[in-house]
């Protein structure tokens, strides 16, 4: 196996009569060797030419990508030692599964021994001994999905590269799938970099998580380390399910207490006592605008907190309750800012009511509006 080093890599489409495209701008990565890197963003944000600039489908326009050490930016795609999985399979339709995960070993003038006896250790790992004979066509989608890995696995190359593979799958089967693939990296200890724009995928499957935004990266950290310590709004906004809910408002200072205050010039302010941790992080910023942001599992309903802080409980409107089965996603507005808070399953809202809430701090971050990083 091996590391792969992205250095100042970037990426410009041409374009007539302009300055061109730029997909992707000047990014650093390490990949360590054995690890599961998961390239997640929104569509457009560069994370597909990226990978593709490491396989070799995309000139590179600066800087250079490193495998185990060589800078390939001039090597064929085919001499990288790398496999890669799409998301369409691109599956030979006319080739028994046997056929397809042969297929690049006979290319390479493998011996017929060696070839028969890797498509066999694959299919096992895969679950498709029994399906060795059938041609793609006989297969569900997540069947070919998985002929698509056993055909990357049997080349046992030094990085296996995942474009979206799960994309046209349905849900089921894409919980399923991700847990072979997270299987298949613990087995294999291969050096594997996954594109998804799916952030649960992103945050089951990495080691690390580089999350992308217009061809820039956002941050890269653990799974964890990204909810819990997110570095700015993007990150904190698009890491989590449902998202971290945003105020924005001003801080204020009244003797010893320092709170936050909403921007809600036609009702009663949402204002919240920060702890002594966020009122440091804040004192910089005493009469000046923030972005206050807490995540739906730190707003409780105040008959639940026992007892309930009155500096940290506000009163609110239900707009819409959702059960769902394990919990409730009850859906507030403060009159200025509509947010989520993820609530006791067996207690039930209805639109319309008021409720009082309290906000738990633990988690909770403040943002610059003007830089929209995280206040440390």
């Amino acid at each position: 196996m091996a590391d792969v080093l992205i250095d100042s890599l970037s990426k410009v489409y041409p374009e007539k009569g302009g300055p061109g495209v730029t997909a992707v701008k000047n990014i650093t990565l390490h990949i360590e060797d054995r690890e599961f890197m998961v390239l997640v963003g929104p569509s457009g944000c560069g994370k597909s030419t990226t990978l593709r600039m490491i396989a070799g489908l995309e000139e590179i326009s600066g800087g250079s990508v490193k495998i185990g050490g060589q800078v390939v930016n001039d090597v064929l795609p085919k001499d990288r030692d790398i496999a890669m999985v799409f998301q369409n399979y691109a599956l030979y339709p006319h080739m028994t599964v046997y056929e397809n995960m042969a297929f690049g070993l006979k290319l390479r003038k493998f011996p017929k021994a060696d070839i028969e006896a890797r498509v066999k250790e694959a299919a096992a790992m895969l679950g498709l001994e029994e399906l060795l004979g059938r041609k793609p066509k006989a297969l569900s989608g997540g069947q070919r999905q998985r002929v698509a890995l056993g055909r990357a696995i049997v080349r046992k190359p030094k990085v296996f590269l995942f474009d979206e593979p799960l994309s046209n799958l349905d849900a089921k089967m894409r919980v399923s799938t991700r847990t072979e693939i997270s299987k298949l990296h613990a087995r294999l200890g291969a050096t594997m970099i996954y594109v998804t724009h799916d952030q649960v995928e992103a945050m089951t499957m990495g080691d690390r998580i580089c999350v992308m935004k217009d061809g820039n990266i956002m941050q890269v950290a653990a799974p964890l380390d990204l909810y819990n310590h997110p570095a700015n709004l993007f990150v904190a906004g698009f890491i989590g399910s449902p998202p971290m809910n945003f105020f924005r408002g001003t801080i204020r200072r009244a003797g010893a207490r320092v709170s936050f205050v909403e921007d809600n010039p036609s009702g009663t302010p949402l204002t919240i006592a920060l702890d002594e941790a966020l009122a440091g992080r804040s004192s910089a910023y005493v009469d000046q605008k923030v972005v206050f942001g807490v995540r739906p599992e730190a707003i409780h309903d105040s008959l639940t907190v026992s007892p309930p802080d009155p500096e940290r409980t506000a009163d609110v409107k239900v707009e819409v309750s959702e059960p769902m089965g394990s919990e409730t996603l009850l859906y507030l507005d403060t009159g200025a800012t509509s947010f989520i808070a993820r609530v006791n399953p067996t207690d039930r809202f209805d639109a319309g009511q008021r409720v009082q809430v309290t906000f738990d701090l633990t988690h909770a971050h403040l943002f610059d509006p003007a830089t929209e990083q995280v206040l440390k």
